[in-house]
Order: C-alpha cells, then sequence, then structure tokens
C-alpha cells in the first residue's frame, strides 16, 4: 500500500475522535482529504473494499453529528463508484463549515467590542463624576479581560489625562509606552501628564526619547517648548521654538512662543 494510502487510512480512523472533540472541520478535512488522495491511486479490490467500509463508517459518523446537521442539512452518502460525488459534498461542506465559524467568530468579535465600549463608557463616567478609584477597578478588568488589545492602555490614560489625573494618567500611558515604545504620540501625552505634576526634569527625558523616534515634528518642540515654559527656562523656551518653526515656518503658536520666550529674556 502507497504512503498517501497509509494517510488516507489514518485520516479516515481519526474521523470520530475528531467530531468526539468538536472539531467539525477536521473531521470533514480528514474525509476529504483521504477521498482525494483515494481518486488518485489505483486500487487492488480488497484495498477498495476496504476503503469504502471506512468511508462509510466516516460518513455516517458525520451525518449524525447534530452540530454538522446544523451547519449542514443535506444528506451525505456514500455508493461505489460515485466518490467524486462524495468529493463535492465534501467540499460543499467544508465550506459551509468555515462559512459557519466565520459567522460565529464576527458575533463574538461584535459582543467583545460591545462589552469592551459599554465597561469604558461606565469607568470613564467614574471618572467624570470624580470617582477615580471606582473607575480603576473597572479598567482593571478591562486590561486583564482585553490584554491583547494594544490601544487599550493609552485609551484609559487619556481619559484621566483629560479629567486632569495626572498620575494615573501617567501610570497608563507610560505601561501603554513600554507594549509601544514606538508610539510619538505617548510620548507627548506622557510629557504633558508629568509637566502639570511638576515633574518636569521627568517629563523632559520622555521628550528627548520621543526625539529619536520623530525628529523633524514640529509639534514635538513646541511641546517641549511648554515644558520649558512652565519650568521657566526661557533659553531652552526659545531655542524649542525656534526648532519648532525652522521645521514648520507657519506655526503660528510657535512664532508667538518664540516672541514669549525673548519677552521673558529682555
Amino acid at each position: 500500500m502507497s504512503t498517501q494510502l497509509i494517510q488516507a487510512r489514518t485520516k479516515l480512523s481519526q474521523v470520530k475522535s475528531f467530531l468526539k472533540q468538536d472539531k467539525v472541520s477536521s473531521a470533514g478535512r480528514c474525509v476529504y482529504d483521504a477521498l482525494v488522495a483515494i481518486l488518485k491511486s489505483p486500487l487492488l479490490k480488497a484495498e477498495k473494499e476496504e476503503f469504502l467500509r471506512m468511508l462509510q463508517d466516516a460518513v455516517d459518523s458525520l451525518s449524525s453529528n447534530q452540530k454538522l446537521k446544523q451547519i449542514f442539512p443535506l444528506q451525505i452518502s456514500i455508493e461505489e463508484g460515485k466518490e467524486k460525488e462524495l468529493l463535492d459534498t465534501m467540499k460543499q461542506l467544508i465550506d459551509a463549515i468555515e462559512e459557519d465559524d466565520r459567522k460565529n467568530m464576527q458575533a463574538l468579535l461584535g459582543a467583545r467590542d460591545k462589552r469592551r465600549k459599554e465597561l469604558m463608557e461606565k469607568a470613564k463616567h467614574l471618572v467624570g463624576q470624580g470617582q477615580p478609584d471606582e473607575a480603576r477597578k473597572i479598567f482593571a478588568q478591562l486590561t486583564k479581560e482585553f490584554y491583547d488589545d494594544p490601544s487599550l492602555k493609552g485609551e484609559i490614560g487619556e481619559i484621566f489625562l483629560q479629567a486632569a489625573y495626572y498620575e494615573e494618567a501617567y501610570e497608563y500611558l507610560a505601561a501603554a509606552l513600554d507594549d509601544s515604545p514606538e508610539s510619538i504620540h505617548l510620548y507627548n501625552r506622557i510629557g504633558i501628564a508629568l509637566r502639570k505634576l511638576g515633574k518636569f526634569d521627568v517629563a523632559e527625558k520622555y521628550y528627548f526619547q520621543a526625539y529619536k523616534y520623530a525628529p523633524r515634528d514640529p509639534n514635538l518642540f513646541f511641546n517641549i517648548g511648554r515644558l520649558y515654559i512652565d519650568w521657566k527656562k526661557w533659553k531652552k523656551v526659545e531655542k524649542a521654538a525656534s526648532k519648532a518653526l525652522q521645521l514648520k515656518p507657519d506655526f503660528v503658536e510657535a512664532q508667538k512662543m518664540l516672541t514669549f520666550a525673548r519677552k521673558k529674556q529682555a
């Protein structure tokens, strides 16, 4: 017996096991792949009889499976000489299973997105109502449940930042940055939080890190200038504003910053 036929026999013997594990797609694929191998191979009479028995057993198992009955209501049968018809039926079966899986996945993702949105809105409302500790409980639940969501921590940090809870904002924004160190906007948001907290030296370090990724971003230099204004380092304000204007000559706010810095040094 050829290697292909040995593999076909193995696949057919796995059908019941896959069905018991609720792996209907794998079970259907086993029958399909086995049929392809059988149709490509010349069979002795004894081999043909053996494979017909195995195919009949596999088809009976598929036909009696309740999940498959719901997905694929058509009759699955095997007759000698009509193996190609069975192959066509198995292809339809596999397509139906894949379509059902796709719909189930879409429904699952939709329910997941809905839950994420509802929890975020609830926590955001609590923050707005001055209940950050209660919001943190929900946010902790969210980060645990949606651990694979790369934007979640940054969104939470932004909610705290907008509500002027700068310690909490820094905590979540820094965690988001650890996960995605190339995200320039996070450096800016962290810098704002730290500036509001009066931690100017730490904010400066974050901005310098951002510079490595975006050395030609005029908004980055403008934000650095804002930091130096609060820090009252007027010469550095002038330098940051000048750099922003060098990169973007029509940057009106940067021009105002430059004028302000020069007045402070006069």
